[in-house]
């Protein structure tokens, strides 16, 4: 009991310290991707390559000098950005980087738990990190960090619905809640190609989920001078960023998990077609973010609620009626 206790904080903080350096080096992916678009150099003075950037920016965050409204509630306000943190930071319990492999004659499963609902606590965590964001364009008396919480909310409700049918096609499809078997079922063929209509789905909900561009509604800074981060700064502000990147990095690995078939791939191993695959979503994310301008929230709204989700409608009947047939 005791061996499994510790293989399990081994792994946990293994895991936390690749997250926390892929977040902070993410960052620097897309300013140095960004800029090859928009024909410039991007970061490149600090360190080799401009490598040790995220570095520099991290300690600038922590050093800066903390500070909180006049008017705000100190006890959410503190909560705030450690709730989206935690909610972020919870999700990768369930999701498998890899196969099980073996170390010093022992069997060791790339992943902390094989739960039967894993998808579930998936979606019920990414749904609580929202409220990291209310809390916080609430807790600082300010009418547009409150807006800019609102509009995450608005916006969250829509976009979870689509989510969530691209998601429940897939279930079908595989007939398995659990995300480790979900990977199992495409070891002949990625499910991308039995639910590409369920793969497009999912991405453009991801990036309303993750509120990026052109979703990036609740942080507009030209209604809302900044929405629900305006009265953060420091560490404080770092972990509500820290807490946006690891969900582009959580979405980009669902991607991978549920379409792409997990860590399936010729010649290379298994966490190395993941790690693969997940780039590959997140240079997507980027690429969206550099070519599409922002929408307005009516036209947010709208793509919702009368387009994606009565194609998400279609896609899951049309998926029910398929098993159906292939059972009978």
């Amino acid at each position: 009991m005791i061996a499994l206790v510790l293989a399990a904080a081994a792994k946990s903080a293994i895991l936390l310290f690749i997250l926390l350096t892929a977040c902070a080096y993410m960052t620097l992916l897309e300013r140095r991707l960004l800029a090859l678009v928009q024909m410039r150099y991007g970061p490149n003075r600090v360190g080799p390559l401009g490598l040790l950037q995220p570095l520099a920016d991290g300690i600038k965050l922590i050093f800066k000098e903390s500070f909180m409204p006049a008017g705000a509630d100190r006890l959410v306000y503190w909560i705030a950005p450690a709730i989206s943190m935690a909610a972020a930071l919870f999700v990768y319990a369930v999701i498998p980087i890899g196969p099980e492999v073996r170390l010093f004659g022992t069997t060791v499963p790339l992943y902390l738990a094989d739960v039967n609902v894993g998808i579930l606590l998936v979606l019920g965590a990414s749904s609580i990190g929202v409220y990291g964001i209310i809390l916080g364009g609430w807790s600082v008396n300010n009418k547009y960090a409150l807006l800019g919480s609102l509009r995450s909310s608005a916006q969250l409700i829509s976009y979870e619905l689509t989510i969530g049918l691209a998601v429940v096609a897939v279930v079908m499809t595989a007939g398995s809640l659990s995300l480790v078997e979900i990977v199992q079922r495409q070891r002949e063929l990625w499910f991308v190609a039995l639910q590409p209509l369920g793969f497009a789905l999912f991405l453009v909900g991801a990036l309303a989920e993750t509120n990026r561009a052109p979703f990036d509604l609740p942080e507009a800074e030209q209604e809302l001078i900044a929405g629900f981060q305006t009265e953060y700064g420091g560490f404080k502000f770092a972990m509500f960023y820290i807490g946006e990147y690891i969900g582009v990095v959580t979405m980009s690995l669902l991607a991978t998990t549920l379409f792409l078939g997990g860590w399936h791939g010729p010649l290379l191993p298994g966490a190395a077609w993941v790690a693969l695959k997940t780039f590959a979503c997140v240079s997507f994310f980027v690429w969206v973010r550099a070519t599409m301008p922002r929408v307005r929230h009516d036209q947010l709204m709208a793509l919702g609620w009368k387009v994606l989700l009565p194609l998400g409608l279609a896609n899951v009947v049309a998926t029910a009626v398929i098993v159906a047939l292939r059972g009978g």
